[in-house]
């Protein structure tokens, strides 16, 4: 089941995995989160490997993943997480926007990020979104995230352009428009077409590559060739 397509809480409660090494982010995350209602931080955990343990015996919606930990890094972590079945959705929590390991956290899985400094409506919002299965990033975020990356780090694409040969020409044309920043919204006013049959291009296209999420979408959109991170397409 995509990202897309996935449930959202448990019973309108969304439950929260907070992994961080840093003992005070820790407390403080849960603290804030512990304010609202509907979120109950169900587990904390100092290290990649507890974070891993956690998600297996506490089964959370969302786990807020810090990307340098001991033992067991953010981005294993991840990978490992995103492997099992029904896997939370996973934020990665760092200082700079352009982190250097943040590319490789949404290859393993990820569905977004969140940098440390943020707004506490702005986490609540962020955490919300992406248990309810969308994507957190707005689209020419997580463009030029991924761009950026794609741009300083070559390497030999992951998926070749066959990859794609199992979309329809509309469902590759969305892919691009995906990839190139665009809202649901805006690909329906760019090809004149409702909304909601864009949605059902957007589920199709995960589904048919067996993505999680837009954000792997957009990966694959890069990694295929489908775009190019100069000029987003």
């Amino acid at each position: 089941m995509t990202g897309e397509q996935a449930g959202g809480a448990h019973a309108g409660v969304i439950r929260v995995v907070v992994a961080d090494d840093q003992e005070v982010a820790r407390a403080g995350f849960g603290a804030l989160l512990g304010t609202q209602p509907d979120l109950d931080v169900v587990a904390t955990a100092a290290d990649g490997a507890a974070a891993v343990r956690a998600c297996r015996e506490h089964r959370p919606d969302v786990v807020l993943m810090d990307v340098r930990m001991p033992v067991m890094d953010g981005i294993e972590a991840t990978r490992r997480i995103t492997a099992e079945p029904g896997a939370p959705r996973i934020l990665i929590l760092t200082t700079f926007d352009l982190d250097e390991h943040v590319y490789d956290a949404l290859v393993a899985g990820a569905g977004g990020f969140l940098l440390k400094d943020v707004t506490a409506e702005r986490l609540f919002d962020a955490v919300r979104v992406v248990a309810a299965g969308e994507a957190l990033l707005a689209p020419a975020v997580t463009r030029r995230l991924i761009g950026e990356f794609a741009r300083l780090r070559p390497r030999p694409p992951a998926r070749g352009p066959g990859v794609l040969d199992v979309l329809t020409a509309r469902e590759t044309d969305v892919l691009r428009l995906v990839a190139g920043g665009l809202t649901n919204a805006e690909i329906a006013a760019r090809l004149v077409v409702g909304e909601e049959t864009v949605k059902t291009h957007v589920s199709r296209i995960l589904r048919k590559l067996g993505l999680r999420d837009r954000v792997q979408a957009v990966v694959t959109a890069y990694e295929s060739g489908l775009v190019h991170p100069r000029t987003g397409g």
